[in-house]
């Protein structure tokens, strides 16, 4: 065990103690007297010492030190009472300390990081043993707190789990706590008064992985767009990585992989996620998986047995597995023994007597007269009550209806069928036979004719489904034909495409079949619908099983066998290619090295793996791969796919490039064989590509396949299923990554923006709407983000998401009059009024912000102030809209003199003049403002100008155009309420300007006051009071300091570089003002 540093002196200690290894840092050393042969006096004298010298009166004969060279304190470490127990501390530390230590220059230092690391390891051990005792421990509770603390994340950002472990900076590690949490990993350490904080969304992460480096032997490494990032010293690593692994498995298929999500009711509730869970889940998964069942099917127990195994006459060591509607087995020996017992075959499960012999039997019976003995099963009176519970339940929601009339009719092929019935009567004919070794050879050799539609169904269990659904095809064919739709135009496109060179196509009641089978399916899964390959997968399927039984194969295949194959993006199939150029690089190292770009080979396999062979084998040899696969599942098809590379090694390797590599695979896969067929050969679908102009070498199916199966049959299932996991978020990143550059593609031609730029407001753009997703409950107005949808349209943000953005990366912040703003920009680009914007819109307005002309932003501002931007019911209640509309017919006040007042009225009648003929040769293309939208642009300039360096002349001038803009209106209100303007200016103006706080346009004024200035300048009541974008625009140009503020280059790049710091930090805040009023209310 790992013990609490305390220094000690060896001087006095030399004799008690012998070392058994050493290194630079640390030694390791024996108790003397322990396991010494004829030192009994020795170990009695030690003894005495020990209860004299120590505080305990036994001391661990084993023991570690640390010692810092050239210094004469020492740390004991560890301690272990055996010597295996004392060399694993030691191989730990060799592994993950002591090639560390040498980057630290002071001695001080390395004394304090390994001791440092010590403490971590003992909380962690602590808090594992405290897990295991109680459902949530106090340790558990208190790295709660200090998470909260530390990330100042909402409430809704659940804690899973945490580790001591160190993070690599460079050379350099910082030993501090990784906290996993449901959508964050996050790192914190404080280490020689540094303090270091990490946040990496599991959605950020693009590669997570097993590595080493030049000090340490194992790491994690993780991944993201810029950055790798190192954590290392783990006390138990293939546990933190196996839930790190699922965290950002779940994460990204959760947030991601929208087709997944409404199949995965887990997915939906994040916040219920914990480490149990997790755990849980991979059990559950690996379950089904293993026994290719359907993903609704709820592990509920996993138990220790051994089974009875007839053939063998013992019992086989193994697991049971209890789910919802089976009783599963696997040997411990992989492979060596698997059983399904589906529950509705079951006819009884009774408890045997208890015998030192036979410890905790019992009994299950099946309908096939056959009986299956489990023994050593722990807990066995739940186990069973809970096993005849759900055998009632299964038995009330599917009532029996069994035929056992096919079981008579096998009689050809007769080597082959001899062998089959031989194995039927040892091992079991029904879907709950004894599948072993033995079976697996038999399938190699290939299944016959008369036999294989019938073991189809039982190696996929599609006969459960088709005996639990009586009726049900035949009510999916009656509500499906007929209906005209998109997908039935491409099964129609498709029909006579289907294995067109065999003769059960080329008539119509085998396009009829094949039609009603695709269409049925269609409408039992319309999230799957119909893809292609489908109809040349069905067309086999019919050739050897009945109309019925091939749609329950199909589902066996689409939603079971190949899961997330047949959908709209292939999520599934990518992963196994992807899946598949691993295993490339493992077994075939040298052909992938040869093959610089082993992608360009996985798109050439894509269709083995989509069509299962089908399309590009002669049909009596590609049969034998579908046999292998309804007994292995898709491992058969990854070794398989091997077998074939490796016996077109030389050729790939020969090519020049893809085309030739395609051409040599072609051949050799055209001119395989099946020397066992009856029927006459049937060509493949890439025939063509072997006009040979010499004979070419064929191969039989059977020697390929038993090749396979010998070189390449080692993968496990929960191998595979972890490759699956591993490269899925390879994938999905690689869709993420596709969607951004096309948006930007899209966007940048259109915009002055840079594109380094552009790429950073999109990461920011997206994690707004994920930050959404990670802590808020889903809304109607914000949908998740959905792959199918075009690529400038996944992402989409509503406005209160705008909000955050405008905040963080709009130039023109306001103070509190900010969010009114942001809140009118959303109106005015939410064209469709489907309360969402999409990134192009966001960034367009943005353009014209930071990059715009003088004109093209006063327009931008402009149209911010009449609607749809402004409306009724603004939010801004401190706005003069609320009040009665001001006068403009009383004195408007400058700070001129007498006479340049007077010139200044000569001015404004020239500049009205020439608006006027500019407004008839111009069509005008924004209304009108109003006096009360007016004063609301103005309050907006206003609060623009607020905390800019030359606030007072800004102040100064907006003053002046506001009340030239002011008389303007005026003006043009006389005009249309009497038809002349003869009112010139013969008024003096007299009155000194006003301060913006005292300007009466944005002064708040009382009730009586208004009345008060009502009576002495009374309003007129003809005519409305405009102003045109013109009118503005030139009279902002009249003054200097104003276009000088809208002119001056802006630069984003430090608001980008702010927003990544602040984005977190606002959306917390934003969140914490909305959970105080539910705080007040539940405190009252």
């Amino acid at each position: 065990m790992w013990l609490k540093p305390e220094e000690v002196l060896l001087k006095n200690a030399l004799k008690l103690w012998v070392t058994q290894k050493s290194s630079c840092y640390f030694i390791l050393q024996r108790r003397r007297g322990h396991g010494e042969g004829g030192g009994r006096l020795t170990g009695r004298l030690v003894g005495a010492l020990d209860a004299v010298l120590d505080s305990n009166a036994r001391v661990a004969p084993f023991r570690i030190l640390l010692q810092v060279p050239g210094s004469q304190v020492y740390s004991p470490i560890a301690c272990g009472a055996t010597l295996e127990e004392i060399n694993q501390h030691w191989d730990w530390l060799e592994q993950n300390l002591l090639h560390t230590l040498s980057v630290f220059d002071n001695k001080d230092d390395i004394a304090s990081f390994v001791k440092g690391k010590v403490k971590a390891l003992i909380a962690e051990e602590t808090s594992s043993r405290l897990a295991e005792q109680e459902e949530e421990p106090e340790k558990f509770r208190e790295a709660l707190v200090k998470f909260e603390a530390r990330f100042n994340f909402p409430e809704a950002e659940k804690l899973v789990t945490y580790y001591s472990c160190c993070c690599w900076k460079g050379r350099v590690p910082r030993q501090g706590w990784l906290y996993l949490s449901i959508n964050h990993l996050c790192f914190y350490s404080f280490f020689l008064g540094k303090e270091l904080k990490l946040v990496v969304p599991w959605v950020d992460i693009q590669k997570l992985e097993r590595t080493s480096n030049v000090f340490l032997t194992d790491t994690i490494r993780i991944t993201t767009q810029n950055k790798e990032r190192d954590f290392s010293m783990f006390l138990n690593l293939d546990e933190v990585f196996k839930i790190m692994e699922q965290l950002a498995d779940v994460t990204l298929r959760r947030l991601l992989d929208n087709e997944v999500f409404d199949l995965d009711p887990d997915l939906q509730e994040p916040s219920q996620i914990t480490k149990r869970d997790l755990e849980a889940r991979a059990q559950n998964e690996f379950f089904r998986a293993f026994f290719r069942l359907p993903r609704r099917e709820r592990l509920h127990a996993v138990v220790g047995c051994s089974l009875w195994t007839p053939f063998s006459r013992c019992h086989t060591v193994g697991r049971m597995f209890a789910s919802d509607r089976y009783v599963c087995f696997a040997s411990k020996e992989d492979g060596c023994c698997n059983v399904i017992l589906p529950l509705r075959e079951v006819v009884s499960i009774e408890k045997m007597e208890d015998t030192s012999l036979l410890p905790n039997p019992i009994i299950i019976s099946i309908r096939s007269k056959m009986a299956f003995q489990f023994i050593e099963l722990k807990d066995r009176d739940n186990l069973v009550e809970s096993l005849l519970m759900r055998l009632k339940q299964v038995h009330a929601n599917h009532p029996v209806h069994y035929d056992t009339s096919r079981d008579e009719d096998m009689s050809r092929e007769q080597i082959k069928i001899s062998l089959w019935n031989d194995h039927f009567v040892e091992y079991g004919r029904t879907v709950c036979m004894f599948r072993t070794e033995k079976i697996r050879k038999l399938v190699a050799m290939g299944i016959p004719e008369s036999l294989r539609g019938r073991l189809w169904l039982l190696f996929s269990d599609a006969v459960t489904d088709l005996a639990s659904h009586p009726g049900y095809y035949g009510n999916l064919v009656e509500e499906s034909m007929g209906k005209c739709c998109l997908v039935t135009e491409e099964i129609e496109r498709d029909l006579h495409r289907s294995l067109p060179e065999h003769p059960a196509f080329q008539n119509e009641t085998g396009i009829a079949a094949l039609r009603r089978v695709l269409t049925a399916y269609a409408h039992r899964n319309p999230k799957i619908g119909y893809c292609q390959s489908m109809n040349i997968l069905t067309s086999v399927l019919l050739l050897y099983a009945k109309e019925e039984e091939a749609f329950w194969l199909l589902v066996a295949v689409c939603e079971r066998m190949l899961p997330d194959y047949f959908n709209h993006r292939v999520i599934g199939a990518q992963v196994d290619q992807s899946v598949f150029e691993e295993l490339i690089k493992e077994h075939l190292p040298e052909l992938a090295e040869h093959m610089n770009d082993l992608s360009a080979l996985a798109s050439i396999s894509l269709s083995w793996f989509l069509t299962l062979f089908l399309s590009i084998m002669p049909l009596e040899s590609a049969v034998s791969v579908v046999d292998c696969f309804f007994f292995d599942g898709i491992k058969a098809i990854f070794q398989l796919g091997l077998a074939v590379l490796e016996a077109n090694a030389q050729g790939l390797c020969s090519s020049k490039d893809d085309g030739q590599a395609l051409m040599v695979l072609s051949r050799f896969l055209d001119h395989i064989k099946n020397e066992d067929s009856p029927g006459p050969p049937v060509g493949s679908h890439h025939a063509f590509f072997s006009d040979d102009q010499e004979p070419y070498p064929g191969t039989d199916i059977a020697d390929l396949i038993r090749d396979s199966y010998e070189k390449f049959g080692d993968q496990s299932v929960e191998q595979i299923e972890h490759l699956r996991c591993k490269h899925r978020i390879r994938v999905l990143q690689g869709h993420e990554d596709t969607t951004k550059q096309n948006v930007l593609r899209v966007v940048i031609p259109e915009v002055s923006i840079p594109p380094e730029d552009l790429e950073e407001l999109y990461d920011l753009f997206k994690r707004e709407h994920m930050m959404s997703c990670y802590w808020e409950q889903p809304r109607p107005m914000a949908p998740r983000h959905d792959p199918s949808r075009p690529y400038a349209e996944q992402y989409r943000i509503d406005a209160r998401q705008f909000a955050h953005l405008f905040q963080l990366v709009s130039p023109w912040t306001c103070g509190a009059h900010t969010e009114i703003l942001a809140e009118r920009t959303f109106r005015l680009l939410d064209d469709n009024m489907d309360h969402l914007i999409e990134f192009k819109a966001f960034v367009s307005c943005l353009d014209v912000m930071y990059n715009g002309e003088m004109n093209e932003k006063i327009k931008l501002l402009y149209r911010l102030h009449i609607p749809p931007a402004l409306t009724e019911n603004d939010r801004d209640s401190q706005s003069p809209l609320k009040n009665p509309l001001l006068s403009t017919s009383r004195p408007l006040v400058f700070g001129k003199s007498n006479g340049d007042a007077a010139d200044y009225q000569k001015q404004l009648k020239q500049m009205i003049k020439d608006l006027a003929k500019e407004k008839d040769q111009t069509d005008k293309e924004l209304p009108k403002m109003s006096q009360r939208e007016f004063i609301q642009f103005c309050k907006t300039l206003y609060s623009m100008f607020h905390e800019d360096p030359e606030e007072n002349d800004l102040y100064q001038a907006i003053a002046t155009v506001t009340t030239l803009l002011l008389q303007i209106g005026e003006v043009g209100q006389r005009g249309s309420s009497s038809g002349s303007c003869s009112q010139e200016g013969g008024e003096e103006l007299r009155a000194p300007a006003l301060s913006p706080e005292q300007d009466s346009v944005f002064a708040d004024t009382s009730p009586g006051k208004i009345v008060q200035d009502s009576q002495t300048f009374p309003e007129e009541a003809e005519g409305d009071w405009t102003v045109s974008l013109e009118h503005i625009l030139a009279s902002l140009l009249t003054e200097q300091s104003l276009v000088n503020f809208f002119e001056k280059p802006l630069d984003i790049k430090s608001k980008l570089e702010n927003a990544k710091i602040n984005q977190y930090s606002l959306k917390t805040l934003e969140m914490s003002r909305q959970s105080q009023p539910e705080l007040k209310l539940s405190s009252l």
